[in-house]
């Protein structure tokens, strides 16, 4: 039920887009697109796959046997999962399909995932105060955004890099949030710890996953960038590093199916001072076949992975 109302919200928002900027205006921009800079923004999906299926390695402990196909086939299959599951239901998913290969023993597989997902997000993070800090002309909401965007990075450095801080925000946490969270918050809290001890016993091998998650998320950035050139347009690449990010986040608001609708409004809000509503409608559908290409390419994959899914929901 939450699925369908997030996908009627996006559809809502998407209309309101569209009858604003006029839609046809949207299909002009398209048609007047350099086609060879499309062809290299969206190619750099393959790329991107890699590098992530690449980490995924090395996140895994030395006796572990994960091939680079595999990899790849996991990180494609939760992005099918991604696009029609609730609350990230994919990387669960990888995670207790590493487990039930063998790959890896316990609950070990879980804090894999979790620590992969913390690295995109606080590498997110860093690019975003990055650029907005060289950001000129900041406003008073975007001074908010910049203190905003900071504190979540410190807040997560502290959380990756002190237990004693994570647990005490756990445990907050759990004293704040509603009944249905508390179970969640439990699971992830011992996921967590076990997190910690892991990945802090090789500080070499955290130090090399940790600019690898930095390292992907600027190609992430640019790509989107590589977007706005296929579009004919122009941003300067320090202020995309700061309105990019800001989008990306919006779109992980819980409000949408896939960020659709949220990342597409905030595009049109945050690229204004450098092009028109309708070449950043353009863009927000060129940023959602970011996610929509990996899913279409992990179908072929997706039949054995739902075995996992279906004894999760079990």
């Amino acid at each position: 039920m939450k699925r369908l109302i997030s996908i009627v919200v996006s559809l809502i928002i998407l209309a309101l887009i569209y009858w604003k900027i006029d839609f046809q205006g949207l299909i002009g921009v398209f048609q007047n697109c350099n086609g060879w800079w499309m062809a290299i923004s969206l190619g750099m999906v393959l790329p991107l796959t890699m590098f992530t299926a690449w980490r995924l390695q090395q996140l895994m402990p030395s006796g572990a046997t994960l091939g680079f196909g595999e990899a790849n086939r996991l990180i494609l299959a939760a992005s099918v999962l991604n696009m029609v599951l609730p609350s990230k239901m994919g990387d669960i998913a990888k995670a207790y399909f590493i487990k039930q290969r063998g790959h890896l023993d316990g609950s070990l597989s879980l804090s894999l995932v979790v620590f992969e997902k913390a690295c995109d997000l606080l590498s997110l993070l860093l690019w975003c105060v990055f650029g907005l800090m060289l950001y000129p002309n900041k406003d008073w909401l975007f001074w908010v955004m910049t203190g905003a965007v900071a504190s979540g990075l410190v807040i997560g450095i502290m959380l990756l890099s002190s237990r004693k801080f994570a647990q005490v925000f756990f445990i907050v946490g759990k004293k704040i949030a509603p009944k249905k969270l508390r179970s969640k918050l439990e699971k992830l809290q011992t996921s967590w710890g076990e997190m910690h001890d892991y990945f802090w016993r090789d500080q070499a091998q955290l130090l090399k996953i940790t600019l690898t998650s930095i390292f992907i998320w600027f190609l992430h950035l640019l790509q989107i960038w590589l977007f706005i050139l296929a579009l004919k347009a122009w941003t300067p690449f320090l202020a995309n590093l700061a309105l990019s990010p800001l989008a990306i986040l919006a779109g992980l608001l819980p409000l949408t199916f896939a960020g659709v609708g949220t990342r597409d409004a905030a595009l049109i809000v945050f690229y204004q001072p450098y092009f028109q509503a309708a070449t950043a409608a353009a863009l927000g559908l060129l940023c959602t076949s970011r996610y929509l290409l990996p899913a279409i390419g992990g179908l072929p994959f997706l039949g054995q992975y739902m075995v996992a899914v279906n004894k999760l929901q079990k």
